[in-house]
């Protein structure tokens, strides 16, 4: 039995035919998605995708590659190279339809029953609820600069009452689920790109497109730089090995180069102009603090309306991480209904975020902590698209559900050696290469060049593709 508590009054055909409507609480959790239920065209993956994609974070990314030292060209150069990894997203969309269930369960093939509530608890909800507490933290920054510009000091009790409605309106989104995030997320990618254009118009009429810094960098230092800037940017679609959970009402019948093409084009093309509005302004401001830099190069009528697209991005972006974390929970073994599973990741949030803002800089170290998490989010994602090319995109969703011994996934002792050793190994390897937060050995043998990224995401593949194919490959079993 798949740990979830469905809605109880979806069992009657009746009720089933309306179980994913924006109107009411979804009531599926992990729990297979049977055909009759199956709905929606893959293009809907578009806005859900770019509505979470035009947002505070990509500016700061963007701007982020010139403070590092590039040029303007080599910055957007490594905008457009970072941002092809949400080919892989797209790629483990395909999952969704094929088994109508979440990528927090159908990783149980990769990983094995047991392995998988660990996986879960890591690559799922630890580091959901984390980058939940910063985005929070992020979109609490810009409300608090609205509150000021209407006259209201923001004070501490202004402050926890601006985190508080904030949260809230991101996890009604997130309770309410999967037909709520369609339903609203065309409108907000629109009334976005409309912001986001006043902010290009604005961009575009001062950057300075010949822009190099006095001091161009060279050699190893150019590279290594490089290949940082390309690691940053990917860290944004590595970060959602989720995909299949807004995939997974689609008709198993779904074209998968549509499911693909949808969703990678949703994250890309808004990632790369945001991305590179970012770089723009940091030819002319200083982007070391973003907003207000941004604040000065807008008309003065326009930047309340520029910090409200900023806490909409933000609330967009939050919605999806909590609906994630919350099916995460679930599939750690914690039987909780779903919509219980969403506010207990925002409770948890909030508090972090609240305690960062009012009490300590408790998220500059979550901050350097996520910068870390390319080391096990590439492998993890190399993995599941390794698995997909293995099964041929071939899932089947109910066997999935069964957690029992006698399950075609419990493997050895309910977990998969391959995945967990692949994983870990890719793991390994990244950390021997990293260069973040502190540098290891290989990355300083190389003078600072971090290979995280590729390495780690190699070696999975490799190992992944070895181990699975010794054990006999289970693609014959569990698949339709």
């Amino acid at each position: 039995m798949a740990s979830t508590f469905p809605d109880p009054r979806a069992s009657a055909p009746a009720a089933r035919a309306a179980t994913d409507r924006p109107t009411r609480i979804e009531s599926h959790g992990i729990d297979h998605i049977p055909d009759d239920e199956r709905h929606g065209h893959p293009r809907e993956l578009f806005s859900v995708w770019a509505a979470a994609n035009v947002n505070y974070l990509s500016l700061v990314v963007g701007g982020a590659l010139v403070l590092m030292g590039l040029s303007l060209w080599q910055a957007l150069a490594v905008i457009v190279v970072g941002n092809l990894f949400w080919l892989l997203t797209g790629v483990l969309a395909v999952s969704g339809p094929a088994a109508g269930a979440p990528s927090e369960v159908i990783t149980r093939a990769m990983y094995g029953v047991r392995g998988n509530r660990v996986n879960n608890a890591v690559t799922g909800w630890m580091i959901s609820v984390c980058y939940f507490a910063l985005n929070l933290a992020a979109a609490a920054g810009a409300a608090f600069a609205l509150v000021e510009k209407t006259g209201v000091h923001a004070g501490t009790g202004v402050k926890i009452a601006v985190v508080l409605v904030i949260a809230a309106v991101t996890l009604t989104i997130g309770v309410f689920g999967h037909a709520l995030i369609v339903r609203l997320y065309l409108p907000i990618t629109i009334a976005l790109t409309a912001a986001f254009g006043v902010v290009g118009y604005a961009v575009l009429r001062q950057a300075d497109f010949g822009y190099a810094p006095d001091a161009p960098l060279t050699g190893v230092d150019l590279w290594a730089t490089v290949v940082a800037g390309v690691t940053l940017i990917a860290s944004g679609p590595l970060s959602y090995t989720t995909s299949a959970d807004f995939s997974r009402y689609l008709p198993a019948t779904t074209s998968r180069r549509a499911v693909i093409g949808w969703t990678a084009l949703g994250g890309f093309l808004p990632s790369i102009v945001v991305c590179s509005l970012g770089a723009l302004a940091a030819t002319v401001v200083d982007m070391t603090d973003p907003q207000t830099a941004l604040e000065e190069m807008l008309p003065g009528w326009f930047t309340p309306v520029f910090l409200l697209s900023l806490v909409l991005g933000t609330i967009a972006i939050n919605a999806m991480t909590a609906y994630s974390a919350g099916l995460a929970l679930q599939a750690v073994g914690i039987r909780i209904r779903r919509s219980l599973s969403v506010i207990a990741d925002g409770t948890v949030a909030v508090a972090l975020t609240l305690y960062a803002l009012l009490v300590s800089n408790f998220l500059d170290t979550v901050s350097n902590v996520l910068q870390l998490t390319v080391v096990l989010l590439g492998p993890a994602m190399t993995v599941y698209a390794v698995d997909i090319a293995l099964r041929r995109g071939r899932y089947d969703g109910r066997a999935l559900m069964d957690e029992t011994p006698g399950s075609p996934f419990w493997y050895a002792a309910g977990v998969n050696p391959a995945g967990a050793g692949a994983v870990i190994g890719g793991a390994v390897v990244a950390a021997l290469c990293v260069n973040t937060a502190y540098t290891g050995p290989v990355a300083r043998a190389l003078g600072g060049m971090d290979l995280a990224l590729p390495a780690g995401m190699a070696v999975s593949a490799l190992l992944y593709a070895v181990l699975t194919r010794r054990a006999g490959l289970r693609t014959r079993t569990g698949a339709r």
